[in-house]
């Protein structure tokens, strides 16, 4: 292994976001509470959560079948084959099964491609085990959708995995559903493993589940070397639990993160499982989703009439999934601003939180911020508010990028 990079973005949030008054760089949809989860279930009857009368020793290793069992038929749709809950590893977190997947498989001699922009670990972490690592790079004037093209040219001989994040962070934007597939087929024809972080998934708010391109997950492409990471974090509002998964159509790949896994993790909390089973239960998931598709919706109308607002200063690729949307700030002469001091500026003197773009995704992004905007819908009208009062007062002070 050589020396992994400094993760610049959990950095920043660590630095910042407890001293915040308004954070909108959070990532998760608005987090809830016990009573709020359960609140959300069609059998207001069901059970005390998290059940105290039971012992809490280990539980089961790789995750209780409750949980492995709710995953499992979240990955078995209409349009592919069923998968076992064997297929399943529970992690603490998908920040862990990022991790542990990467560590389980990549390591020197080998060739990774990311697509980039994206969370840093992704392509840090195959860097720091001794992969060579390219970035497929997709770009704001193709609406950040990355060519497939490009993709064929980065294929080399010791290509060991491709790495997707569908749907995007920061960008808020989808591979469609006939690009993954040409992906797929690329894959298989070079015998390459496909990786796909979708902890953003099922957060689609600006494309219909009937719609010809609506993304299904990865698992569901028909190729069996196939990897999806998720958690309970961003999609279903439960940070607090640290509960994530590795899912794969290849059980060898489970038995690989597996026989890793034994050094760092012997099982999740029980509690925490018995959370997250009952969250992704079908009494209580299609709430759940429905409440944060519908705040992703509200939300994201606001953060649009801002925008729209001060056009002369901003501008964007409207999201259409996911909590993040990556805006571009410049002056009136159109050159980008300082991102990092717009950022500490906010904060400081309103007490808004970004997440600067350049700083947390590459030199490249210049100007940009990150605004995570599935907060609650309070905290975010009054967070934009004391940002149009920056922008009027103290925006054209901000020095430019260099």
């Amino acid at each position: 292994m050589v020396a992994i990079e400094p993760f610049a973005v959990e950095q920043w949030m660590d630095a910042h976001e407890t001293t915040a008054k308004f954070n909108i760089a959070e990532t998760c949809c608005a987090s809830i509470s016990i009573d709020q989860l359960r609140a959300l279930c069609d059998h207001q009857n069901s059970p005390p959560l998290p059940d105290l009368s039971k012992k809490l020793d280990y539980g089961a290793i790789r995750g209780s079948a409750d949980l492995r069992n709710n995953l499992a038929r979240l990955y078995s749709t209409k349009t592919a084959s069923p998968l076992s809950p064997e297929n399943i590893l529970i992690t603490p977190g998908a920040i862990a099964a990022n991790f542990l997947l990467l560590y389980s498989l990549v390591g020197p001699g080998d060739h990774v491609i990311c697509h980039h922009p994206t969370y840093q670990q992704l392509y840090s972490v195959p860097t720091s085990l001794g992969a060579e690592v390219d970035l497929w790079r997709a770009k704001p004037e193709n609406d950040w959708i990355p060519s497939v093209e490009e993709l064929k040219g980065l294929i080399k001989s010791n290509t060991k995995l491709i790495v997707l994040n569908n749907p995007n962070n920061p960008t808020g934007q989808i591979l469609k559903k006939s690009l993954l597939q040409e992906v797929v087929e690329l894959a298989r024809e070079h015998d390459i493993t496909v990786f796909s972080d979708e902890v953003y998934r099922p957060i689609f708010h600006g494309i219909s589940p009937i719609d010809s391109e609506f993304p299904s997950s990865i698992l569901s492409m028909g190729y069996k070397n196939t990897i999806a990471t998720g958690s309970m974090s961003k999609a279903y509002s439960l940070a607090g639990i640290r509960v994530g998964w590795i899912a794969s159509r290849s059980k060898d790949i489970i038995e690989k993160c597996a026989e890793a896994r034994d050094y760092t993790t012997i099982s999740v909390s029980r509690l925490d499982e018995q959370v997250a089973a009952f969250a992704l239960g079908q009494d209580t998931i299609h709430n759940l989703l429905g409440r944060n598709i519908g705040l992703a919706r509200t939300n994201l109308e606001i953060l649009e009439r801002f925008i729209v607002k001060h056009d002369e200063y901003c501008s964007w690729v409207k999201p259409v999934a996911g909590t993040t949307a990556f805006v571009k700030f410049s002056s009136s002469e159109g050159k980008p601003v300082n991102s990092v001091e717009l950022c500490k500026r906010l904060q400081e003197r309103t007490g808004v939180m970004f997440l600067p773009g350049d700083y947390g995704f590459g030199e490249e992004f210049k100007g940009y911020v990150r605004i995570g905007y599935v907060n609650e819908t309070e905290v975010l009208k009054q967070g934009l508010d004391a940002m149009r009062g920056f922008m009027r007062k103290e925006f054209d002070d901000l020095p430019l990028a260099e």
